[in-house]
């Protein structure tokens, strides 16, 4: 028997099919973790994100409209629930660092892990998060830059934008670790 398709799945779990949900959240749950991973660079926060994204497929399936790729509406709700996340957490470090003011705002790099993945990580955290976003949408997905703008409500021209200038600002801060490395 060949299986459902994923929009199929989501209007059959509209129409209240409880394993339709859960055959979407066993395609998708790994993708979208990776996903949130790479954007929170937190694992638990990844997971705690992950099982929000599920919960907002579920309070959103009666808006789901029939038609809709279903990959890239589960995409959205994940990039906004990281982008909140990130802002959240901007916010929580920024009222940190006033409180104590003797404890650095931004930790140090890690020079005891020489790790390229690790500094690829770190780099990669540094990004504004539109830009590390299109960048490991493009990269690490392997979405194209139409699928990247149809997500983000954007021109495919500017999400290829977006993804050049994480990889600008990337080769920038890894040329910089680079010379650190070195010294």
């Amino acid at each position: 028997m060949r299986s459902q398709t994923d929009e199929a799945l989501m209007e059959r779990f509209r129409d209240g099919a409880q394993d339709a949900f859960e055959d979407l959240f066993a395609r998708h749950a790994p993708r979208v973790q990776g996903f949130l991973a790479r954007m929170v660079r937190n694992g638990a926060l990844a997971e705690d994100l992950l099982q929000a994204t599920f919960l907002s497929v579920i309070r959103s399936r009666g808006r789901y409209e029939p038609g809709t790729r279903f990959t890239p509406w589960l995409m959205t709700i994940a990039a906004n629930a990281a982008r909140d996340a990130l802002r959240h957490q901007r916010h929580v470090d920024a009222y940190v660092s006033q409180e104590d003011t003797a404890t650095p705002a931004s930790p140090a790099p890690d020079d005891s892990d020489p790790s390229l993945r690790r500094h690829l990580l770190d780099a990669l955290q540094q990004l504004h998060p539109d830009h590390r976003e299109a960048v490991v949408l493009s990269k690490v997905e392997g979405w194209s830059f139409e699928e990247i703008g149809a997500l983000r409500g954007i021109s495919p021209g500017a999400a290829r934008l977006r993804a050049h200038r994480g990889y600008e600002k990337l080769r920038e801060l890894l040329g910089e670790l680079e010379l650190e490395v070195a010294q």
